[in-house]
């Protein structure tokens, strides 16, 4: 079994905490906030210990989940490597590019295995839909929220567009040529709605939308490539996949084509809606993490995939800041 400790005991960390207890490859140790009493409270609550300090817990771990704001992921990243434990690090894996780096550098140093937590590669309808992505040329992503108080120390950008970002960089695999962007600060002091358009380098286009204001909620993305449409529900966990093929002889009475003109013949177009397997991402995450560490594998999402997308969050940081100051 895998010894691991959770360092922070807020919303998301008391969900990490009470599914950790459920992995049968874990043993969970205990548990550390800033907050002691805070701490003491949620540590009775799933019957477990709480410890006065990150370093006490770590000393009896062998991997450590860091649920912090992001703010502090550094910290306690650093923290844990330096005693070569395994780290799960929360989205975005740090505040910054430079301390996203510098993590870099120490888990390839220490020899540590570290997953970032985005957690939509989990997502059960985006897990049935990656059969179905070859080379997409043109992606759309929204992902809408209701006004929440709650994580509006981060733009926007890092806190709901970069899960497109890491999914759109999972699929795509190309160096990013352009970036540009705009958006606005509405209720808050930094952008609540954005919109970012990603070029890359073999010519996919991908057109990001994101928004902490929306009067509902809305997590979908639509990948377009040769002969086939990929619709992805993340929220409502549905997956629509429509696909073109060369007809061959007469079509039947129900078969649905289309002709492509100027003597090019007939496609058929084939609609599949892919089984969803029902499973809970983030308990998804932590279990393969723990089975990485067992068995020396390979790690989901490693700490080099959080980092280049916190580059590309911050890029499109930058384009809008400059749009913003163009139009003051």
């Amino acid at each position: 079994m895998v010894k691991i400790g959770v360092i922070g005991a807020g919303h998301l960390g008391k969900i990490h905490i009470r599914l950790l207890k459920e992995i049968k490859t874990v043993q969970l140790i205990g548990i550390y906030d800033h907050n002691s009493e805070h701490a003491k409270s949620v540590a009775k609550e799933f019957g477990v210990e709480a410890f006065s300090s990150p370093e006490d817990l770590l000393d009896l771990v062998d991997a450590v989940d860091v649920v912090t704001p992001t703010v502090s992921h550094f910290e306690y990243a650093v923290l844990a490597m330096k005693r070569s434990k395994h780290v799960f690090i929360e989205k975005p894996v740090t505040q910054t590019v430079d301390e996203g780096k510098k993590l870099v550098s120490l888990a390839r140093e220490a020899g540590v295995k570290v997953q970032v937590g985005h957690v939509e590669r989990f997502n059960p309808a985006f897990l049935a839909a990656k059969k179905f992505l070859s080379q997409p040329m043109f992606i759309e992503t929204h992902r809408l929220a209701e006004f929440n108080p709650r994580g509006t120390d981060v733009s926007v950008i890092h806190d709901l567009m970069i899960h497109d970002i890491d999914i759109v960089l999972s699929v795509v695999r190309s160096p990013v040529k352009r970036i540009s962007a705009s958006g606005v600060a509405v209720v808050s002091d930094s952008p609540d709605i954005a919109n970012a358009r990603i070029e890359f380098d073999n010519g996919c286009v991908a057109n990001l939308t994101a928004s902490r204001i929306s009067l509902k909620n809305m997590r979908k993305s639509r990948f377009f490539q040769r002969d086939a449409y990929i619709s992805v529900d993340f929220l409502t966990k549905k997956t629509e996949v429509v696909r073109l093929k060369t007809l061959v002889g007469e079509p039947g009475p129900l078969d649905i084509t289309v002709d492509l003109g100027n003597g090019k013949g007939s496609k058929q177009i084939y609609f599949d809606q892919p089984k969803i397997e029902e499973v809970n991402a983030i308990k998804m995450e932590l279990e393969l993490f723990s089975e990485a560490i067992l068995n020396d594998g390979t790690i989901p999402v490693p700490i080099e995939d959080g980092y280049l997308a916190l580059q590309v969050a911050h890029q499109v940081m930058e384009k809008l800041n400059s749009s913003l100051n163009i139009l003051a």
